[in-house]
């Protein structure tokens, strides 16, 4: 005997009795999911928008805004039958739809098995809910359930399911239960201003003219924190969709303004979005001239730039080398050193067991020198073990230092290899110095399995002084949930092997402090992780002082990287506090800032992802890394024109 499915006892159930008459506002309900999942119904709209798949439908409002008036028809009845304006009647099964293959989904509400469709008039007009005016979205957090200091960043992740609590929507505080609340529904986006470039779909974030948070000068939205708020999530921005009539997005960045998007909000891929009915044009874009960093160079041996460049995957044979070189010379005015990272070997993706990077560094160097007019830089790093730090295999990327010998010098040593553990350690003349220079951290410990390992070095200045630097590329958060899917708080893919790494980095610092109280160290590079995520480099934060912050940076200014809506501070530059205490040759009560840091935005801020040179942006930073002579005043040089070489003092 062939069995019976219990859906299918009560669907016949349901159908002996009738479909419940009801209306849209008691199908979405007040939560995340429908009280009426599974039941069969009628319900009556008017139709707003359709595609290939089906059509949406807009109901009365209830007096509860927590009550979608929206629904989602699924199947062939709804997509071909319907015209947009027809008032209907339809008779369908209430489900809650997720792919299966795309677990941390969120549910969307919507009507299948659709059995009978009625229209009972047409030409009616629904009028689309201006966002910003008649509903403001949140500007803080995401979800009732991203408990812990940091929100949505805090550790542990994923400790609850929203679809299995399915809080009761609080659309007036949390991003998601507002999108929510307006599932199905046919809104106005008044004034929208691109947060980022597209997607490789061609969809792109926006936000309208409403209140946000972490806003910068260019038009993007930066994620931060304070000592003691929780990060926002930024939930007053939404994803635009592929137009429901087929018209093409058009090529969006940072800050660009378009035209008012009306379109019907919905969930999908991991997000709500809204499916613009039309595409939008763009009636606005920023000024894309970047300026170059204003902080010069100093004739004080003391007072160095260092510069930190993340230069994506960079073989010998790079396209982009001449752009890096470009922006090195002309917007970072040649630092005295510069910590890169993703510098592959001289093989670049091919993977034939080649780890040397002599060739990549070379090229760079020359490409430097060729754009400078000039200046040359001498180069070091160290070979890693074959695909073991991660990356594109084959490529065996690495950090490596590049600096101009005529201001600094490594301390002579012996350079390390792949395995050996640098330490610090007292010369012969009481001075710390590293038992390899430079060298790996602790490149055996599990932290750094398939990662880049740190790279430590010790130098002096023209004048003997010493200090140390550390060059770091933590792992991906590749692995990461959507920040708007069903685990709570979101997974922060590779967070606690970036905790660990900071950790294994902190430690190495401490040993030095250890030996020299008033180090001058420097830890810089692409940690991929926000410092508003402090629970992961609070190892970092609470032993050193982060560059933007003592130099005053605005917040929302902080950025080097931008994804989704999010402008971001992923790559970071630490500083000892004797370094962060100095107010450098011109006294305590001069315009002499002490540290000052830029970040150069050539590449958030390009005209398109195929326009940059890489997906991070350059930083400088001009800071004192040993005390100046009494008396001895700055002298700070101004280049002529373009020309690095020739200074006045």
């Amino acid at each position: 005997m062939q069995g019976v499915s219990c859906f299918s006892i009560i669907a016949e159930y349901f159908w002996a009795k009738g479909p419940l008459q009801t209306t849209i506002t008691d199908i979405q309900g007040v939560g995340f999911q429908s009280p009426l999942a599974g039941r069969f119904v009628q319900v009556s709209g008017v139709v707003t928008a359709k595609d290939r798949y089906g059509a949406w439908i807009q109901g009365e409002p209830s007096d509860d805004p927590r009550e979608s008036h929206g629904l989602r028809l699924y199947g062939a009845l709804a997509s071909k039958q319907p015209n947009v304006g027809d008032s209907i009647s339809v008779t369908g099964r209430v489900t809650e739809y997720r792919g299966d293959r795309n677990p941390n989904d969120l549910f969307l509400t919507e009507l299948d098995q659709i059995s009978a469709l009625t229209t009972h008039s047409t030409g009616n007009v629904v009028k689309p809910l201006v966002l910003g005016v008649e509903r403001i979205p949140p500007h803080n957090q995401l979800s009732s359930l991203d408990v812990g200091p940091d929100g949505w960043l805090s550790l542990p992740s994923n400790i609850s399911l929203l679809e299995s609590v399915n809080p009761t929507l609080r659309a007036d505080v949390f991003g998601l239960d507002f999108w929510e609340s307006l599932e199905g529904q046919l809104v106005t986006v008044p004034f929208p201003t691109a947060a980022n470039f597209p997607d490789r779909f061609g969809s792109f974030w926006v936000y309208g003219d409403w209140p946000v948070t972490g806003k910068n000068g260019h038009g993007g939205l930066t994620i931060h924190s304070d000592d003691d708020g929780v990060p926002p999530a930024h939930p007053e921005a939404i994803l635009i969709g592929r137009a429901l009539d087929g018209t093409r997005n058009p090529k969006t960045s940072m800050g660009v303004q378009l035209t008012n998007i009306t379109g019907i909000v919905t969930y999908q891929f991991g997000n709500y979005y809204i499916l613009p009915l039309t595409a939008p044009d763009i009636v606005d874009v920023p000024g894309v001239n970047v300026r170059p960093s204003t902080l010069s160079s100093s004739a004080h041996a003391c007072q160095l730039r260092i510069g930190d460049y993340n230069v994506e995957n960079m073989s010998p044979r790079s396209r982009h080398i001449p752009h890096i070189a470009e922006h090195i010379s002309e917007y970072l005015h040649t630092p005295d050193i510069i910590f890169v990272q993703e510098i592959q070997d001289d093989s670049g993706p091919c993977n034939n067991g080649v780890v040397s990077a002599n060739k990549t560094l070379r090229a760079l160097a020359d490409a430097i020198k060729k754009a400078s007019g000039g200046v040359h830089y001498d180069f070091v790093n160290v070979e890693p073990e074959d695909n073991k730090d991660g990356g594109a295999p084959g490529g065996n990327i690495r950090v490596a230092y590049l600096w101009r010998p005529e201001r600094v010098s490594l301390l002579p040593g012996t350079i390390g290899d792949a395995t050996l553990a640098t330490q610090p350690v007292i010369d012969d003349d009481g001075n710390v110095d590293l038992s390899y220079n430079p060298g790996r951290i602790d490149p055996l410990h599990s932290a750094w399995e398939e990662a880049r390992k740190p790279l430590a070095a010790a130098w002096q200045t023209t004048l003997g002084d010493r200090f140390y630097t550390v060059n770091v590329h933590f792992s991906s958060k590749r692995g990461s949930s959507s920040a708007q899917g069903n685990a709570r708080p979101p997974v922060n893919g590779h967070a606690e092997r970036r905790l660990s790494q900071a950790n294994v980095t902190a430690t190495f610092v401490r040993s030095l402090f250890n030996l020299s109280p008033n180090a001058s160290v420097i830890v810089a590079g692409d940690m991929n992780e926000y410092l508003a995520a402090r629970a992961v480099l609070r190892p970092l934060s609470s032993l050193l002082r982060d560059a933007n912050i003592v130099a005053g940076v605005p917040p929302a200014e902080r950025y080097t990287y931008a994804y989704d809506q999010h402008a971001q501070e992923i790559d970071h530059v630490f500083v000892s506090n004797a370094i962060a205490g100095r107010r450098g040759a011109l006294g305590e009560n001069s315009m002499d800032r002490g540290l000052e840091i830029e970040h150069v935005h050539v590449n958030t801020w390009a005209e398109s992802v195929d326009t940059r040179a890489s997906d991070h942006d350059p930083t400088v930073v001009r800071l004192w890394v040993c005390d100046p002579e009494d008396g001895q005043r700055a002298r700070r040089v101004q280049s002529l024109g373009e020309i690095h070489q020739q200074i006045v003092l």
